[in-house]
């Protein structure tokens, strides 16, 4: 193995912007495209479903984004093992194109008056091929970010990825935004909700374009030119990393949806805070949490991975009643709730991609983190806005809250049966 790849592959210094932002765009139009979906669900939930009664028209909206989480699994094997045989770069390309052309077509897709069902149907097929990509883009991006990185300062480069997730997100409210204010709620829902998602196509382009001038990393590179390896066997082999991932992701993927993507879309049509004021709640706190994540990558590249997971973990845990409490009906409410949460949630998120890699050797590492990410990540994050608007409305919003509690603590005890992996050399 060269040099180089023992020392983690750390990116030539002249293409460390290149490699940042080209990773992060396509990131953040993976989230952009995600999350547009979740913010004007209250815009066109009437346009796909019927309009006799607009809360049944959201919940079906929402049942819709769950679906599309249902598809991420398979698209975390197909696309993991594809990045893994042939390269994170390409499988990044494929992904985020993919993507793209899905938010297009909900751009584009005729109503449920002029078409019927059909337009219920054209929307789910949407998300389903979104979901196939998604479920490879973030164990790619991740994987191929964490091996680019300087062993020693890999906490800090992996916190692009949710910095690079929720600014995507946040574009998309920024957009809500504008279009709020420049057009009349009606207008909103007649044509309005359309604009975001034909946009999502076209920032597709410039993050195709940008990934192609991205190179392999040598880790990768190195780990082809040594012997194959089969790739089932070896994540047989490594069953227990793949059963961490689940127990560590499904509390962070439920409160990071819960309080940073469907908080404003929950705000607006539950507690009936107005829409403009929610969404400028969101992007408030989406800012803390992005200048707050770098600092958690930092530290946990001095301290250790564990204990500032644990930090976020039982943050989260102590937190969420109090945060709960605090947001009424109020949009400086929300504000202060959510930036609260952000505080504790982007310490964990800021270091998963790291913890990732550094759980799975080179050869499975996209296959072996997408595969029970994904499904992680179907089973909670996916059916997280759903449950929050249901169950909130038939048993109070302390059930979901008590839920959320309960899978943090659940995340805790996996983080606990984690090994220290900081400043560990890719293999």
């Amino acid at each position: 193995m060269t040099e180089t790849a023992q020392r983690g592959t750390r990116a030539p210094a002249t293409s460390r912007t290149t490699t940042l932002v080209g990773t992060g765009l396509g990131h953040a139009l993976e989230w952009y495209d995600w999350g547009i979906y979740a913010i004007f669900v209250p815009f066109f939930a009437t346009q796909f479903f019927d309009r006799g009664n607009q809360f049944s028209a959201v919940l079906s909206s929402l049942a819709v984004f769950a679906v599309g989480f249902v598809a991420r699994p398979l698209g975390g094997l197909l696309f993991g093992w594809f990045a893994d045989r042939a390269g994170r770069r390409t499988a990044m390309t494929v992904t985020v194109a993919t993507i793209a052309g899905a938010s297009f077509v909900i751009g584009i897709a005729p109503t449920y008056a002029a078409v019927g069902a059909w337009a219920s149907l054209i929307l789910l097929l949407a998300r389903v091929v979104q979901g196939l990509a998604c479920g490879g883009e973030l164990p790619s991006a991740q994987t191929y970010l964490s091996e680019m990185a300087p062993a020693a300062q890999r906490g800090r480069w992996s916190s692009l990825i949710y910095i690079a997730s929720v600014f995507g997100n946040t574009v998309g409210v920024v957009l809500g935004l504008v279009l709020t204010v420049v057009l009349t709620p009606e207008q909103m829902q007649s044509f309005g909700w359309r604009i975001p998602f034909l946009l999502g196509g076209v920032f597709g382009l410039v993050a195709v374009y940008m990934r192609r001038n991205l190179t392999e990393s040598e880790t990768f590179t190195a780990s082809r030119r040594r012997e194959k390896v089969r790739l089932w066997p070896a994540i047989v082999e490594h069953r227990r990393q793949a059963l961490q991932v689940i127990g560590l992701s499904i509390g962070f993927t439920v409160v990071y949806y819960s309080w940073v993507i469907a908080a404003p879309a929950y705000a607006i049509s539950s507690l009936h805070i107005g829409s403009t004021a929610a969404l400028w709640a969101g992007v408030g706190s989406a800012v803390i949490l992005m200048v707050t994540m770098p600092f958690w990558g930092m530290l946990s590249d001095r301290i250790g991975r564990k204990p500032v997971l644990l930090i976020s973990t039982l943050g989260c845990a102590a937190l969420l009643f109090p945060v709960q409490f605090i947001v009424r009906a109020s949009a400086w409410q929300l504000f202060l709730g959510m930036s609260l949460a952000a505080v504790f949630i982007s310490a964990g998120v800021s270091i998963l991609p790291a913890v990732y890699a550094e759980m799975f050797p080179t050869a499975i590492r996209a296959l072996g983190l997408a595969v029970p990410y994904s499904i992680a990540v179907a089973a909670f994050g996916g059916t997280a806005p759903y449950l929050q608007a249901w169950v909130g409305a038939e048993f109070g919003r302390s059930a979901f809250t008590g839920y959320l509690v309960l899978l943090m603590l659940v995340s805790s005890a996996a983080i606990a049966t984690l090994p220290e992996t900081r400043a560990k050399e890719l293999s």
